[in-house]
C-alpha cells in the first residue's frame, strides 16, 4: 500500500448538471493557467499532455467538484481562497460558500476485495477501438472492457508512482449503455459497478476524459 494525498473542492450552493464538468475544466483552466499545466494538461505550446490528469473537474450529484491528487492536491490547496466566481456560459455565479477536505490516503492492492459504482458514465472506448468492440459477442465485450478497466486502474497506480506487485482483479457489473456526445462525436459510454482487489479513493475519474469529469467512482 502507498498514500497519496487528495483535495476536494466543493461549491455546495451552485447546481450544474453532470455535463458540465468540461465546462469546468475550460473556466478554471483558463483564469489559473498561468499557474500549472496540471489544470488543464496543456504545454504552453497548446500540445496535449498525455498523462493521467492530477487536478479533475467533476459534477458529482449537481455539485461542482474539484479533485486534486498529490501535486494536484497542493494546487488547489493553494488556490482555494483565489476562487471568487464561476463563469459558464456567460453566466456569473458568485461563490458565497465553499468547502475544502484534505486527506492523506492508503492507496494499492491488498487481500481483501472492494466494490465500486462508477458516479459518472464511465467512457472505455475510444473511436478506434470501439470500431472492433460493436463486431464482438456480448461475452467477449465484457472481457474486452475488463481488460480496458484493469489498465485505467494501472494507469492510475502509474501516475501515483505505485507499482503493483500482484495481479489486478476485476469483476465488471455493465448496468446500462448509454450514448454521449464528446466533441459533437457520438460515444459509447457505460454506467457499471466493479468488484476488485484495488484499494482507490472516492471520486478519482478511471477511463477517459477523466479531467472532464468522466468515469467518477465511488466505494460502495
Amino acid at each position: 500500500m502507498q498514500q497519496i494525498q487528495q483535495t476536494t473542492i466543493r461549491f455546495p450552493e451552485i447546481r450544474l448538471e453532470t455535463r458540465d464538468g468540461h465546462k469546468l475544466r475550460g473556466y478554471f483552466g483558463r483564469l489559473f493557467q498561468e499557474h500549472s499545466s496540471l489544470l488543464h494538461n496543456h504545454l504552453e505550446s497548446g500540445e496535449l499532455l498525455y498523462r493521467y490528469p492530477l487536478v479533475q473537474y467533476k459534477v458529482i450529484e449537481n455539485t461542482p467538484t474539484l479533485i486534486g491528487l498529490n501535486e494536484g492536491a497542493t494546487l488547489l490547496g493553494n488556490l482555494f481562497m483565489k476562487i471568487r466566481s464561476l463563469k459558464l456560459d456567460g453566466r456569473t455565479y458568485p461563490i458565497l460558500e465553499k468547502n475544502i477536505q484534505s486527506s492523506i490516503l492508503s492507496i494499492g492492492l491488498c487481500d481483501d476485495l472492494y466494490s465500486y459504482r462508477f458516479e459518472t458514465l464511465w467512457m472505455a472506448l475510444n473511436q478506434k477501438n470501439f470500431a472492433a468492440f460493436v463486431q464482438e459477442d456480448e461475452d467477449q465485450q465484457l472481457r474486452h472492457l475488463k481488460a480496458v478497466l484493469t489498465g485505467n486502474i494501472l494507469s492510475f497506480f502509474k501516475a501515483m508512482d505505485y507499482r503493483a506487485e500482484i495481479r489486478v482483479m476485476v469483476k465488471l457489473n455493465i448496468t446500462t449503455r448509454k450514448e454521449t456526445l464528446f466533441k459533437n462525436n457520438a460515444m459509447m459510454a457505460f454506467e457499471a459497478e466493479f468488484t476488485t482487489n484495488c484499494v482507490l479513493p472516492n471520486k478519482i475519474g478511471l477511463g477517459k476524459q477523466t479531467a472532464r469529469g468522466f468515469g467518477a467512482i465511488t466505494l460502495i
